[in-house]
């Protein structure tokens, strides 16, 4: 074999090893979530938080590989895109950890209840979205699209058993057979699971590009793209962000920006860990640094000064204002009574545009 033929097998290669044992590390931990969630075993959650510290170390050495790969093979056609989707299955395995670490967490507030409370129909959905994600990693190292799109065509049952498992909650909330803090614990760590199948479906999208140059993930223009503008993106407008990506509806791509960028406010990231969402190492950034500005429909003034950075009307894109105090500034700076009142009304509002896009899109059709 030629040695730049040698040296470029040896780099795949050891790639390849690293996400399946990126893969597998985080396998482990959601179905250690699950024993620990079951057991009521608080010892076994905070060993998954802290074994989450090496699949982050994973994670960045990944990226370090693939751009020494990049650097040195400087590969074209298929080992190109091989680079391009290692480094964003990386990405999504690196989700898959965050959200391991989350039930690991919500397992813990789960703890102070007493006795186990989750019903059987979490070990169900479990079952159903950890093979899934590593069905998808070795339709990824194997290559092989159509193993990629069986695990596409059944992220929706995962999705279907959320739904179902909401509506149990939802039913043994009301008449009283679970406690009222248990509640949220519970759908965020199912949430969390249909969130693996999510991204597994993600990883195959990814096998059937590399393999085939074919983008599966949409069409350009078939996702709908919403940015929340306010004065800092340290609050308010990071709030919305993390409320619209929350529903994991993949026909929406949710982002938010700042006139004038400031640091994130620790109220908010501890709302939103009270809320069972995190945003990782979001960065405050202006509108200019939003990428795409120009493929977003729909741009939503929080505050007043924030109307000054929307572009012109046209007939592709919609100016709205959703005018409300910014919970990162003001008196009641980063309170949790001023996110929580932001967050209701958020939410809503969230809601009711995403049921109005669909409806419009649907009648465009």
């Amino acid at each position: 074999m030629h040695h730049y033929e040698a040296s470029l097998a040896r780099d795949i290669e050891r790639l390849r090893g690293k996400i399946r044992e990126m893969a597998e590390r985080n396998a482990q931990s959601l179905r250690d979530g699950l024993t620990a969630l079951m057991a009521n075993d608080r010892q076994l959650a905070y060993s998954i938080i802290l074994r989450d510290t090496f699949i982050d170390a994973l994670d960045r050495e990944v990226d370090r590989l693939c751009l020494e790969f990049i650097i040195r093979q400087q590969p074209v056609g298929l080992h190109l895109r091989f680079a391009a989707a290692v480094i964003k299955v990386n990405l999504d395995l690196e989700r898959v950890g965050d959200y391991a670490r989350s039930i690991a967490k919500q397992v813990l507030k789960l703890s102070r209840l007493g006795e186990p409370l989750a019903p059987e129909s979490f070990r169900r959905i479990a079952d159903r979205a950890i093979p899934l994600l590593l069905q998808s990693i070795e339709g990824f190292l194997e290559e092989d699209p159509e193993r990629a799109r069986h695990v596409i065509s059944e992220e929706a049952e995962v999705d279907a058993m959320r739904s179902r498992i909401s509506e149990e909650l939802f039913d043994a909330r009301r008449t009283g057979q679970l406690p009222l803090k248990a509640y949220d614990p519970l759908i965020n760590i199912a949430r969390r699971f249909e969130r693996v199948a999510n991204q597994a479906k993600s990883i195959g999208q990814e096998t059937i590009f590399m393999v085939t140059g074919e983008y599966a993930k949409h069409e350009r223009g078939a996702v709908l793209r919403v940015l929340f503008v306010d004065g800092a993106n340290a609050g308010g407008s990071q709030l919305a962000e993390a409320i619209g990506q929350s529903l994991g509806d993949q026909r929406f791509l949710f982002s938010s920006a700042g006139v004038s960028p400031k640091s994130l406010d620790p109220g908010l990231l501890e709302f939103l860990a009270a809320k069972g969402l995190e945003i990782g190492n979001a960065v405050p950034r202006s509108v200019a640094q939003v990428p795409n500005l120009e493929h977003y429909q729909v741009f939503i003034a929080l505050t007043a000064e924030a109307r000054a950075a929307f572009p012109p009307d046209t007939a592709k894109t919609v100016n709205l204002e959703w005018l409300l105090p910014d919970p990162a500034a003001g008196e009641r700076l980063g309170t949790a009574a001023a996110y929580e009142e932001t967050w209701s009304y958020l939410q809503s509002q969230i809601r009711d545009l995403v049921e109005a896009l669909l409806g419009e899109q649907a009648k465009a059709h």
